[in-house]
C-alpha cells in the first residue's frame, strides 16, 4: 500500500490542472459575455473553482490552515451574488 499516497497525490494534481483549464474557459466566458448575467454566472463559477482549488491544495499539502479562508471567501461570494441578483430583479420589475 505504499503506492496509494503517490496515486492520491497524482489525482489531486490532475484535479488542479483540470480546474485551471476550466478556469481559463470561464475567464473567456467572463470576458466575452454576451450579457451581464452571463458574466455574473461566470464570476460565481470562477469563485467556486478558486475555492475548490484551495481545498484540493489543502488536501495535497495536508494542512487545514486554509479552511477559514475558504469559509470566508464562500460567504463573501454568496453575499455578492445574492446582492447583484436582487438588484437585477429590481430592474426587471419596473
Amino acid at each position: 500500500m505504499t503506492g496509494l499516497p503517490a496515486l492520491l497525490d497524482g489525482i489531486l494534481v490532475v484535479c488542479l490542472v483540470l480546474l485551471g483549464l476550466s478556469a481559463l474557459l470561464v475567464v473567456v466566458r467572463l470576458l466575452r459575455g454576451p450579457s451581464g448575467l452571463d458574466r455574473l454566472v461566470a464570476l460565481d463559477v470562477l469563485v467556486a473553482e478558486f475555492l475548490v482549488g484551495l481545498v484540493v491544495y489543502a488536501a495535497l499539502t495536508g494542512t487545514s490552515a486554509l479552511v477559514p479562508v475558504v469559509v470566508a471567501i464562500s460567504l463573501v461570494g454568496f453575499l455578492g451574488s445574492t446582492t447583484v441578483a436582487r438588484f437585477v430583479r429590481r430592474g426587471t420589475d419596473r
